[in-house]
């Protein structure tokens, strides 16, 4: 019996072993993906910028009065401003290239100091510009010997600031001029419409499974079919939104509508079924007290059930929302992975969504979209963990200890 008893008692500490080196190999696991995403991704939020002296008198004429208003980026375009920063490099670096050192955006930095600043037309001055994806890698240890050979003549001429136009542009053909923000903006879209549509939808539907439904083989029908469709492959609801909203309804393409509507169908099941499960936490004893007190059905689901269901069903709603955050399959069935330069102004815009986005730089073979890709993931990790820290918040804020 005494070596019985050991033999347990050894068993259990093995498996508590067993059990705490799982958690180590989960933990050991998240840090090295948080860190590798730093490591790779932290330089994509900077970027390198050279020192331009520039003189724009003799180079453009144009009128003060066409630098107010909508119309000063067309008129500094027109005016020849891209020539003129283009000569301005030939003249200060014509040893290292020049113009060539300079990124397809340098003279939109031009053009905004410009408008910030008009006298820089009338007198010389040293502005910062963003350069190449060749001298930004380099200057940032990861480009080739080349690359770097012109980096060290440059010297202190070159220097490192955070990239603004990553938070507030969207896509791009040239690396150092990509933003996030036409992304960001799609997926809020998005999410909007998602959210719009299931909830209220997964909501009632999962008071009246709970509260009203009869008991019989077509609620079981019903159940069955719900739980089934949470765990259908998100592709199948991409196929789905292919061909009823688009081939059918005629919808447009690559708009945050449609995207929505084909994720609400994806998230509508979790949120059922995250709503039953806290709708039956209610202790019957509530509804009974409810009912003893002369409320009616209706008062006893809307004033008593619901609002101490609720933490529950926003939580639930919350995780299915940042699972629909981070899906890509569905989206590209319906023609979200196009390039958009401009952010969506409006629910029917063609626009692109964040896991996209990051699926369609990660494809691209210059050597300045990996760390792109890496900041735009860390830029979702951040929204997903930030929705899933409010479910966290939610729950402890509104639970019930009955």
């Amino acid at each position: 019996m005494q070596r019985r008893v050991r033999r347990r008692y050894a068993a259990e500490r093995r498996f508590r072993l067993l059990g705490l080196a799982a958690v180590f190999a989960s933990a050991a696991f998240l840090v090295y993906l948080l860190a590798t995403m730093l490591a790779q991704g932290a330089s994509g939020f900077t970027e390198t910028r050279i020192a331009l002296p520039i003189d724009l008198r003799g180079r453009i004429a144009i009128e003060p009065a066409r630098l107010d208003g909508s119309g000063a980026d067309f008129a500094l375009a027109g005016a020849g401003l891209e020539r003129a920063v283009d000569a301005a490099a030939d003249d200060a670096y014509p040893a290292l290239g020049g113009s060539s050192l300079l990124s397809d955006g340098a003279w939109l930095r031009v053009r905004d100091a410009i408008k910030h600043d008009p006298a820089l037309l009338h007198a010389p001055a040293t502005i910062d510009v963003p350069v190449t994806t060749a001298i930004d890698m380099a200057y940032k240890g990861k480009g080739t010997s080349d690359s770097e050979a012109k980096v060290a003549a440059l010297g202190n001429r070159l220097s490192r600031a955070l990239n603004i136009r990553f938070f507030t542009g969207a896509d791009a053909t040239d690396p150092t001029r990509v933003g996030i923000w036409g992304a960001l903006k799609g997926s809020l879209l998005t999410m909007i419409v998602t959210l719009a549509l299931a909830f209220p939808i997964g909501v009632l539907s999962a008071l009246y499974l709970e509260e009203y439904a009869p008991r019989n083989r077509w609620t079981d029908m019903i159940e069955v079919s719900i739980n089934n469709l949470a765990a259908v492959p998100s592709i199948i609801f991409g196929l789905l939104g292919l061909a009823v909203f688009l081939g059918t309804l005629h919808m447009p393409r690559s708009g945050a509508i449609v995207g929505g509507l084909t994720l609400a169908l994806m998230t509508m099941p979790v949120i059922v079924i995250a709503g039953r499960n806290a709708i039956t936490a209610v202790p019957p004893s509530i509804r009974d007290a409810a009912r003893a007190l002369g409320a009616s059905p209706i008062q006893v689901v809307f004033h008593h059930v619901l609002p101490l269901a609720l933490p529950g069903i926003l939580t639930g709603t919350i995780i299915g929302m940042a699972r629909a955050l981070g899906e890509t399959a569905p989206l590209l069935m319906i023609g979200m992975r196009a390039f958009i330069a401009a952010p969506p102004g409006k629910l029917t815009d063609p626009a692109t969504v964040l896991p996209v986005q990051i699926f369609l730089w990660s494809d691209e073979v210059q050597q300045g979209f990996v760390e792109k890709t890496s900041a735009a993931i860390i830029v979702l990790l951040v929204v997903l963990l930030t929705m899933n820290g409010v479910a966290i918040y939610l729950r402890n804020r509104f639970e019930t200890r009955w």
